[in-house]
């Protein structure tokens, strides 16, 4: 089992919801159902706070079979496969606003194999703004493939006129480039650059995934 699947899996068995066990270990429970899908993983802190409030050895939680030890398993159960955890670097923040230079950072972030394996340039932003909080709120992290052209209602991260940087969703006219804001924030009015030829407009690449920060801390 991935240890998507051991959090579930444990959690069932204490019959604990995932809103108790957001509470117990002190996060959203959009958080737990993001670790149980494998949209994100926890850190090792967060790990051994689930192991403790599910009364398993962080080893049994984050291993690739379920113990027999802890548990019996079904005779007709899927045999399991390893969860493993990649890294792309935190290259900076990303305003989801009005278009800014960007906040250069240099650190590393955890996410799942499977997400990062086929990306190889990919990195991470952090974004910054309500612009775009209708799927990706404030403070999370954005995981931008450079070798993904952005289409027409792709979520792109854009640089205006050689310096200004700003992520929002990008439609394409015949002599049009917006860029929109998909909020619930009233007050963010589209970016319209018209003749886009005209201006030195760089697309850093289209946003593939995305984690949010809290819970791997």
């Amino acid at each position: 089992m991935s240890l998507a699947s051991n959090i579930k899996y444990y959690r069932q068995r204490e019959n604990l919801t995932q809103e108790e066990l957001a509470e117990k270990v002190d996060v959203a429970r959009s958080t737990v159902t993001q670790w149980e899908t494998g949209w994100s993983q926890p850190r090792m802190g967060a790990i051994q706070r689930i192991a403790s409030v599910l009364n398993v050895s962080v080893s049994d939680l984050v291993a690739d079979s379920i113990s027999m030890n802890s548990t019996s398993r079904p005779a007709a159960s899927i045999t399991p496969t390893p969860s493993r955890v990649a890294y792309a670097p935190l290259l900076g923040r990303v305003h989801a606003g009005d278009a800014q230079e960007p906040v250069m950072l240099e650190e590393k972030i955890s996410a799942p194999y499977e997400v990062i394996q086929h990306r190889p340039h990919a990195y991470f932003l952090e974004v910054e703004g309500m612009c775009m909080g209708n799927v990706y709120p404030e403070g999370c992290y954005v995981l931008v493939d450079p070798d993904v052209v952005p289409q027409n209602g792709s979520i792109a991260v854009v640089s205006i006129d050689g310096a200004d940087y700003v992520m929002r969703r990008m439609f394409r006219g015949a002599n049009t480039l917006v860029l929109s804001p998909d909020t619930y924030v009233e007050g963010f009015e589209d970016i319209v650059v018209s003749n886009p030829d005209d201006h030195e407009v760089k697309f850093a690449g289209a946003v593939v995934w995305f984690q949010a920060a809290k819970e791997m801390e």
